[in-house]
């Protein structure tokens, strides 16, 4: 592979930044909206019930109830706002991971971008890559779409690694024929802006990109530790790795999204990989995505680590 380029104190505060106006969806938010509207009901009733007990004659029903119901619509619709991001501080170690919609490469960050066994670059027709993905769009975005400079760089960063083998031609039509081990990283740029490229999938002779729960595990820590290494400790930024074209379907967005938490956190309790992790989710990934159960699934895990012995 190559690499360039416990009880204890309390945890950091969780923080959760909510959207203005937009209201949960789908029949999880409907249930949500139901239940904050009919809680918040049984608490007013609760206190017009004892206020009525003690001046029976100074609450009028119908602006009681009236004003009761309003009430309790405002409420379950601020409650139902859908968060957008959310952070977590840690304290052992010192860090922030921090989930929230974005675009990934407006972050000022070292990315991690995903790509097949071949590190294939060819967004020509989407044949091979899709130009809409990350890999086409960090193609087109931080290489002005030159692929014989992405190209240049990646084939830099592989030379001091064996392939496992090599496909022909007449097997593999379109896209490059070397494959190299899942896990490898290739480390592209330079400070303060790396770019770690991982071999998360294998892309077979039909071009369909496949990978699994224990290969994407396999490739989260070698990301990890390549970054341990080149990173400085500085902000990363990823994406949701497998939710795309790598037919990882045994994961929803939701369960991808803990699994990279929870590589990311265990492996920092072995050793600092960065100060500030921040996951990247495109729209419709966040659409999929509860932020509230993702918070506390952070607080949980911030819960767990204690201090070094």
């Amino acid at each position: 592979m190559l690499f360039r380029g416990f009880p204890g104190r309390a945890p950091g505060p969780s923080r959760i930044r909510r959207s203005r106006g937009r209201l949960s969806g789908g029949a999880r938010g409907r249930r949500a909206f139901v239940g904050s509207a009919m809680a918040a009901f049984g608490g007013v009733s609760a206190v017009v019930q004892f206020v009525g007990q003690l001046f029976p004659q100074a609450l009028d029903p119908a602006p009681v109830l009236g004003g009761s119901v309003l009430l309790c619509v405002a409420w379950a619709v601020a409650r139902g706002r859908r968060p957008v991001a959310v952070a977590q501080d840690f304290r052992r170690p010192n860090m922030t991971v921090s989930v929230g919609c974005g675009d990934l490469f407006e972050e000022r960050a070292h990315l991690v971008v995903g790509f097949s066994d071949t590190f294939d670059t060819d967004v020509r027709d989407g044949v091979v890559i899709s130009g809409g993905s990350v890999q086409g769009q960090l193609l087109h975005r931080r290489y002005d779409g030159d692929t014989a400079r992405l190209d240049g760089e990646l084939g830099a960063a592989l030379r001091p690694v064996p392939p496992l083998a090599r496909e022909t031609r007449e097997d593999k039509p379109h896209g490059k024929l070397d494959r190299y081990p899942v896990g490898t990283v290739a480390v592209l740029g330079t400070r303060p802006r790396l770019v770690f490229a991982v071999a998360y999938s294998r892309i077979g002779n039909d071009l369909v990109a496949r990978s699994s729960t224990e290969e994407l595990w396999l490739s989260l820590n070698r990301v990890w530790d390549a970054v341990h290494r080149y990173g400085q400790l500085d902000r990363v930024a990823l994406p949701l790795l497998g939710s795309g074209l790598s037919r990882l379907h045994g994961l929803d967005e939701e369960s991808l999204l803990r699994l990279i938490l929870l590589s990311f956190i265990t492996r920092s309790r072995e050793r600092v990989i960065c100060r500030e992790l921040r996951i990247v989710l495109r729209p419709a990934e966040a659409e999929r995505v509860d932020m509230t159960e993702v918070a506390a699934f952070l607080r949980v895990l911030a819960a767990d680590c204690g201090p070094a012995r």
